[in-house]
Order: structure tokens, then sequence, then C-alpha cells
């Protein structure tokens, strides 16, 4: 499966962004899919993560109550809304896919398949 991310910018503190991934091949809808964020001089890091149908969500700390993930699996996308964002949000992220219909990680090096990251910025 290939993936593409889009939707990254620069925002005020408080605002808010829609990332989304379009991802090609008819097995998009049996895989999880996470995203992950990467800050200059930081490791790859969990950000949230979707079952095959939407049932199962999971998120870092750092983004509960404030980011959602969700998919759409008749049009092949996995997005990511992020609201009350704050500067410690500003890095590349990356939307990914395991080949389980549940990801059970929160390592990136668990992800079978990436796209190419966005770049969301957000100033103080």
């Amino acid at each position: 499966v290939q993936l593409q991310a889009s939707g990254g910018g620069l925002v005020q503190a408080g605002g808010s962004l829609r990332l989304s991934c379009a991802a090609s091949g008819r097995t998009f809808s049996t895989y999880g899919m996470g995203w992950f964020r990467q800050a200059p001089g930081k490791e790859r890091e969990f950000v949230a993560a979707i079952s095959w149908n939407g049932g199962i969500t999971n998120y870092a700390d750092s983004v509960k109550g404030r980011f959602a993930i969700s998919r759409d699996n008749a049009k092949n996308t996995v997005s990511l809304q992020m609201n009350s964002l704050k500067p410690e949000d500003t890095a590349v992220y990356y939307c990914a896919a395991v080949r389980t219909t549940v990801v059970r990680t929160t390592k990136w090096d668990g992800m079978d398949y990436w796209g190419k990251g966005t770049q969301v910025t957000v100033s103080s």
C-alpha cells in the first residue's frame, strides 16, 4: 500500500488543522492505521491509531482530548483532526499502516508502510 499525507501548514497556538492520508491498494480497509510525528532532534513518536473498521482508537497522552483520528474505507483515507494546537505539536507528521486489523504497537518500527510526512508548525 502507498500512503500520501497532506494538510500540514502553519497555524497559531489554539488553532486547528486536519491532516489527511490517501492510500492506494485494495487492502487498505483491512489494515490498522496510525499517525506518528517527529520533531527536530527527537525520535519519531506515536500520535494516534485506528483499527480497520474504526472501532478501536488509541491516542498518545499528549494529544488525548485534542486530536481525533478517523477513516473512510470507501475513500481509502485516514484523517487526523487536530484542535487546540500547541507549539510542542510542531513536527513532521507521518501516516503509517500495519498489516493487521488492529494497531498493537506505539513504536514506529512496528508499522509496515509509511508515507512521506507533512509539516505542521504551531506558532506561539
